[in-house]
């Protein structure tokens, strides 16, 4: 079907300025922990927020108070999980991936690399981003929680207390 009535084109143009609206006031109230690097939770709450504001704009069965309270549990349940991850050790394991050391001085951990299922490849392209031209001046490349890799080069490595905490760091 191309076309039903006007009436529902303009019930999706009216909710959806009104829903698309919503939805950045309420992000923008919830903090910038919304708007911050990803974990695996806020992948799905974005995704989540995304289906619900398409089911808004599509749907008239669902009406556009429900959407929006759908948007603001959405957001509170991120902003409540957000909350445990800094006060919950042990609730932050569970939610947030630990930091891997991939490279330790210059030799890759093909183990770690394996299991984060990050290629060789991958960490030199991070390494030559990070404007490093050797693997051997290189003191730490870790894969972060939220996906990304920091590359230490061994000049700025320092006392290294930023890398002693992540597991496989050498005492």
């Amino acid at each position: 079907m191309w076309f039903d009535s006007w009436s529902d084109v303009l019930r999706v143009v009216l909710v959806g300025l009104a829903a698309y609206l919503s939805l950045v006031l309420l992000i923008r109230a919830s903090g910038k922990r919304s708007l911050a690097q990803m974990n695996a939770f806020d992948l799905v709450v974005t995704v989540a927020l995304g289906s619900t504001l398409a089911t808004i704009l599509l749907s008239s069965d669902v009406a556009y108070a429900e959407g929006v309270t759908a948007i603001v549990l959405l957001l509170a349940l991120q902003v409540i999980v957000a909350v445990l991850v800094k006060w919950s050790p042990r609730f932050r394991r569970v939610v947030t991936a630990a930091p891997a050391l991939l490279v330790v001085h210059g030799s890759l951990d093909e183990r770690e690399l394996r299991r984060n299922r990050v290629t060789r490849k991958d960490v030199e392209q991070a390494v030559r981003q990070s404007g490093q031209g050797a693997m051997k001046d290189v003191a730490a490349v870790i894969l972060e929680s939220d996906g990304k890799m920091s590359v230490i080069p061994e000049a700025s490595l320092g006392d290294g207390s930023a890398v002693r905490d992540i597991p496989g760091w050498p005492s």
